[in-house]
């Protein structure tokens, strides 16, 4: 920066730069700063020299702050993936709606009415609401999007299948249940409880997806349902809306059971399935010699036949470590099991106000076995004034040598799994 004498005029203060040119050092003109205020001039000069004129700390008031980047991330996936697009082809603010109730699901779970006051830029909670536009939505308007969706699920899911299925894909499906606490559901009853919220009525939902676990389609049942009962309404799901021919049906052991096979799976070309044995068959597995179990002496997996199983293929793998942990399981359920009887076997020994009468006595005891599950495992003996217990080693070992043990049943060639 230069200062230039003017005669009879204030100084010219010019921005310049050196250079070399020829061998020579040279200096041309950048900025006329002569109508710039002093301070300014020495602001930018002291600048120039590399000094720290404010700290960064002291540069800004910070008026309020709202966490940002956890939006942005789940907001960016959503659209990148075409999710929006995918709700509705047009923008709306029931879109918006559905996208935060989305991405609020993702980044932290809540009712609606917790999810609609976050969504208020004035809670500072984030910026999702003030992003998508919906900052002034109630939780009326969240129960109206979730109408407004439900009308499109159908189109939605067909979408998803074009995506992510295609002929002879492997189609996952599973249930689960959510409980209720209010009166006026009408698909609330109580059924299996998964929650361990006994006497609360429930919904049951079954969910399907690809090989990859990516879902396509979910669908809502009354509370009582069971498991199996679901099966049917998918099959016809994917083959008639999402018009597949061949597939390969994935599902547990509870859900794909005999009587579903039987009625609902195999009567149907094209529609294989793959699932697993219970531990009963398992056994009879055993019992028959169909499957031996000094093969796992030294291989941890096999493929055996059975008479039982026409047609199929049953694939046996044994888990060393789930072995290990099955063992070590029921060996703590054993005993906790014993400390509780034995506290029970007491009261009856005591000499002020004995437990007696077999059936306060068997109160006490089936309340043991129902927390512990491990009634199989035990024999027990009461009478009017005593009780008795012991394990059944030999139920125990029988079950212990199928510890880490899976069958895989599938209607399924090697070839088709590829």
């Amino acid at each position: 920066m230069a200062v230039i004498p003017n005669r009879g005029s204030p100084p010219a203060i010019l921005l310049r730069e050196s250079y070399r040119e020829g061998g020579q050092v040279k200096s041309r003109t950048l900025a006329n700063l002569s109508s710039w205020p002093a301070a300014q001039v020495e602001t930018l000069r002291r600048t120039l020299r590399g000094e720290t004129l404010v700290a960064p700390e002291a540069a800004f008031e910070i008026l309020r702050t709202r966490p940002h980047g956890h939006v942005a991330a789940v907001l960016g996936t959503v659209r990148r993936v075409g999710l929006d697009h995918l709700i509705a082809s047009k923008a709306s603010r029931q879109q918006d709606l559905v996208v935060a109730m989305i991405v609020a699901r993702i980044l932290e779970p809540r009712s609606k009415l917790a999810t609609a006051q976050g969504l208020d830029p004035e809670m500072l909670h984030s910026t999702l609401g003030e992003v998508l536009g919906v900052g002034t939505a109630d939780e009326d308007d969240l129960y109206e999007a979730m109408d407004w969706l439900l009308a499109r699920q159908a189109r939605i899911e067909e979408a998803l299948a074009k995506r992510h299925l295609a002929e002879g894909t492997l189609v996952l499906y599973d249930v689960t249940s959510a409980s209720f606490e209010g009166r006026h559901c009408s698909l609330a009853k109580l059924g299996y409880d998964r929650a361990g919220k006994t006497g609360k009525g429930q919904i049951v939902f079954g969910l399907l997806c690809n090989a990859e676990g990516c879902p396509v389609a979910v669908e809502v049942f009354d509370g009582a349902t069971a498991d199996p009962k679901t099966l049917a309404a998918q099959v016809q799901k994917v083959r008639q809306r999402f018009e597949l021919q061949r597939l390969v049906l994935v599902g547990d052991r509870g859900m794909i059971t005999d009587a579903r096979i039987r009625e609902d799976l195999q009567p149907i070309p094209g529609l294989a399935w793959i699932t697993a044995l219970r531990a009963p068959a398992i056994r009879q597995l055993v019992a028959t010699g169909a499957l031996q179990l000094s093969l796992f002496d030294e291989q941890d997996l096999a493929e055996i036949t059975s008479p039982d199983y026409p047609g199929e293929r049953l694939v046996v793998c044994k888990n060393p470590l789930l072995a290990v942990e099955r063992a070590r399981k029921r060996e703590d359920l054993l005993q906790a099991t014993e400390h509780e009887l034995a506290q029970v076997a007491a009261a009856t020994r005591r000499p002020r106000r004995p437990l007696r009468g077999k059936d306060q006595i068997g109160m006490r005891v089936g309340k043991v076995l129902g927390r512990f599950k491990v009634a199989k495992h035990f024999h027990i003996e009461m009478t009017e004034e005593s009780l008795r217990y012991e394990r059944d080693e030999a139920r125990i070992s029988q079950e212990a040598a199928l510890d880490g043990l899976y069958v895989i049943r599938t209607s399924v060639s090697p070839a088709e799994l590829g």
